[in-house]
């Protein structure tokens, strides 16, 4: 299907859907949206997800209920086979509650809250975002411009992003019947049009997953995150769950992710500031080389000891504040630095957290997809347990073996940095535990620990550092060497002037690698910020649209800013300019920006180590 079609041009099956879904949906649903473009346009970011989320460290409770419920049922499926509403089994781990850590023991009872983060606990936080007093007759949940929802082939409700599941049932099984009606005339529902809202659907066995939204996202934008969802589905439960709708096709699956309403948030939060969602790749800490070769060599000397994965990490706080809070100010508070709870709660501003890669390993012939890295982290970080003390759960990496589950020992060195084992044994506790304390004795000795975490503060990148050096330049391949040619520019036609370089995002195709700057004054406000990264997505996915593209440059320009993308085998650049750009200016300030990310790629990157030699056949173009 056209992911634009006009209505009255779709064939009568088509109308008839549509039809359906108009008159199936509340009456008043479509009529909820704003009626003024303006106001639309200024309140297009106001979605609730705009209020940022609070990272695990600044609250109680765990995400990990959800495996260990899982593993539970699954040891009980030996023992009662005849049941109906049964887990399919899952590797056993060996058996004694030690061996987990306490974030698997720990999450059989409620925890208490933090009595420093005011009293905010997980599953309060995750009530609070979901609204549970709302349902589909709420005026204000028909309001809300994105809608995610979960639910099995029967109708039953498993997830959704606003309200309570229960009382949305019947809205559940609307869906359900109008999934049914299309695949019952021998065809697939992709998306519907209602409207401003755009209904989009993904089929996944006895698992569907919807999104209703009126963000003026694209249709294969829309798709890209209901994948997202329903890989960490997998993450938690694997592919194996499908067992259990073909023996009972009424099963319900909602309980086995208890617990994981915050997991499923942040990563609806994600999808609004973390390019990984739609780059489909991973962005690396700055770093010296020879650190991180000091960190690649320990883990690859785990790696070779029977490790599937090693994986180094830290979480980069992302502050929504005003700039001068970032830079200039030498009076503002440096909330990165200073950061509690508390403070986060009244004035400093919103923190989207970003999982940054220091250090990667595999086996060898191993592969790790990036979409399976940035799950992996968002179950991590969403978990308090896991922060509290070393951890090992059964976890799935759906790009790797969405069948069968691995075991992640996972512990953290400090409140940002913690190492990820990865193996097929579920008796091998004890032996990575020993592992992670020659990890953690070569990071301290050789001050690694250190470097990250002044790294955090002091290594991000800012356009207004771009050198203006000629003798730096290099031309770039390209179909016009006359518009693609460098040229010195004055510091000022950086930032500001007819070729204001405002924000970019640069992609190593070769490395499955992102890099990105900070935000400078001109885009500060929070409502510009959102709006540049969902322009990205569109640019994005009309870029590598298969029916028109894909294309090697596009440059676009409206009231708000201009939009540069060039795209080689190599590399892919997304640029934001001021609205007064010129064409010819802002091609030069892209090449200076290539040849400066070239400088910096032993830094930025995890580049040119032969730990990750065996990552170079990953494709993102399948995704």
């Amino acid at each position: 299907m056209d992911p634009n079609p006009s209505p009255s041009d779709a064939p009568p099956h088509e109308r008839l859907a549509a039809l359906s879904l108009r008159r199936d949906l509340p009456p008043d649903f479509a009529g909820a949206e704003i009626d003024n473009d303006a106001e639309a346009k200024d309140n297009d970011d106001d979605d609730d997800e705009d209020e940022g989320y609070l990272t695990a460290v600044s609250r109680g409770g765990s995400s990990t209920c959800a495996a260990a419920a899982w593993r539970e049922a699954a040891e009980g499926l030996e023992e009662d086979k005849e049941g109906e509403d049964i887990a399919p089994p899952s590797p056993s781990s060996s058996g004694y509650a030690g061996e987990r850590g306490s974030s698997l023991s720990s999450s059989a009872g409620i925890e208490e809250p933090d009595p420093e983060s005011d009293g905010v606990g997980v599953q309060d936080w995750a009530r609070d975002k979901k609204h549970l007093d709302e349902d589909d007759a709420s005026a204000s949940w028909r309001k809300r411009k994105k809608h995610f929802f979960i639910l099995s082939n029967s109708g039953k409700p498993i997830y959704s992003r606003y309200g309570d599941e229960h009382k949305l049932a019947g809205f559940s099984a609307t869906l359900q019947a109008i999934i049914s009606f299309v695949e019952n005339s021998g065809d697939h529902i992709k998306f519907v049009r209602a409207g401003k809202h755009q209904i989009v659907f993904l089929v996944k066995g006895p698992i569907y997953l919807v999104c209703i939204s009126c963000t003026e996202e694209s249709y294969e934008g829309l798709r890209g995150q209901l994948e997202l969802m329903y890989g960490q589905i997998l993450l938690i439960l694997t592919k194996s769950i499908n067992r259990c709708f073909e023996k009972n096709p009424k099963f319900d699956m909602a309980p086995l992710l208890g617990g994981t309403d915050a997991v499923f948030l942040s990563l609806i939060h994600a999808f609004n500031w973390n390019p990984a969602t739609f780059l489909h790749a991973y962005t690396c800490l700055p770093l010296a080389q020879s650190t991180r070769q000091v960190a690649s060599a320990v883990l690859q000397d785990i790696a070779d000891s029977g490790v599937l994965f090693a994986l180094l990490m830290c979480e980069h706080k992302i502050w929504r504040t005003p700039y001068e809070l970032r830079r200039g100010d030498p009076d503002a508070v440096d909330s990165r630095s200073a950061w509690t709870p508390r403070r986060r709660l009244k004035n400093v501003g919103l923190a989207t957290c970003v999982a940054m890669v220091i250090s990667l390993v595999g086996a060898q012939k191993a592969t790790l997809h990036p979409d399976d890295i940035l799950l992996l982290a968002n179950f991590i970080l969403s978990s308090e347990s896991f922060r509290t003390s070393e951890s090992f759960s059964p976890i799935c990496l759906p790009r790797y073996n969405p069948m069968a589950f691995l075991y992640a020992y996972v512990h953290f060195f400090d409140e940002h940095t913690y190492v990820t084992l990865l193996t097929t044994r579920s008796d091998a506790f004890y032996d990575l535990k020993d592992s992670r304390a020659r990890i953690q004795n070569v990071l301290l000795k050789s001050n690694v620990l250190i470097e990250v975490q002044r790294s955090l503060h002091e290594s991000a990148l800012h356009v207004e550092d771009l050198p203006t050096d000629p003798s730096r330049l290099e031309p770039q391949p390209s179909e016009s060497s006359q518009d693609m040619s460098s040229q010195s520019l004055p510091p000022e036609m950086v930032i500001g002037g007819p070729a204001g370089l405002w924000h970019f995002i640069y992609k190593s195709v070769y490395l499955d690698q992102y890099v990105s700057s900070e935000f400078p004054s001109a885009i500060s406000n929070l409502k510009q910020q959102k709006r540049v990264y969902k322009a990205y997505k569109r640019l994005y996915a009309s870029m590598h649209d298969k029916a028109t593209g894909p294309h090697k440059t596009q440059f676009r320009r409206d009231e708000d800013y201009v939009l540069f993308c060039w795209i080689t085998q190599d590399f892919e650049l997304y640029a934001t300019f001021n609205p007064l750009a010129d064409k010819t200016q802002a091609i030069k300030i892209c090449n200076r920006v290539c040849q400066w990310i070239r400088d910096l790629e032993n830094e930025i990157f995890v580049y040119g180590e032969s730990t990750l030699s065996w990552q170079y056949h990953l494709c993102w173009g399948d995704v």
